[in-house]
């Protein structure tokens, strides 16, 4: 099973999501405490001074300030640090790396059935907050966001195993 190339792949997928949620969760534990405030922005602009932090953590704080809107009442607080991205991206993370670790051990079979039902409610509260006057909390938010990412790891698990699968 080890030589399988789908199998390392999805090891080189959960490892890489567990790195990341570790740097994403860690990284406001390696700057002063009450350093980081309202990092809210917009996605595709860099848009908050970074300069005096660690580069691991200016890394991951300017991927997240790229990356995610980062509003402060949409973020948790690590530290008295506003992590670096906001609770329903975080969620995505953990629920990545929740995902392919149960993709390693259990190799569960794919279904597109499941993955619209695990991505659904993210998809719903996400346009809900978008189009409606509607606003969830950070605990719905990093909820959804594990269902997503537990769906884009059962994606990627699929994508694995027909495209690297040994013939």
């Amino acid at each position: 099973m080890s030589k399988d190339p789908s199998w390392k792949a999805k090891r080189a997928i959960f490892l890489f999501a567990v790195i990341w949620t570790a740097l994403v969760i860690f990284s406001p534990f390696t700057v002063p405490a009450g350093s980081v405030g309202d990092l809210t922005g917009s996605v595709g602009v860099i848009d908050n001074d970074l300069e005096d932090m660690n580069i691991v953590s200016r890394a991951v704080y300017l991927i997240g300030d790229f990356n995610c809107h980062t509003r402060a009442d949409r973020s948790f607080e690590l530290n008295n640090n506003q992590m670096p991205f906001c609770a329903r991206d975080f969620g995505i993370f953990l629920g990545l790396t929740i995902g392919m670790a149960i993709a390693l051990i259990v190799m569960p079979r794919y279904a597109w059935v499941i993955v619209i039902i695990l991505a659904t409610p993210l998809i719903i509260d996400g346009f809900a907050q978008l189009i409606f006057d509607y606003e969830s909390n950070n605990t719905i938010r990093v909820f959804t966001g594990v269902l997503g990412g537990l769906a884009a790891s059962i994606f990627l698990s699929y994508v694995a195993d027909n495209v690297l699968k040994v013939r």
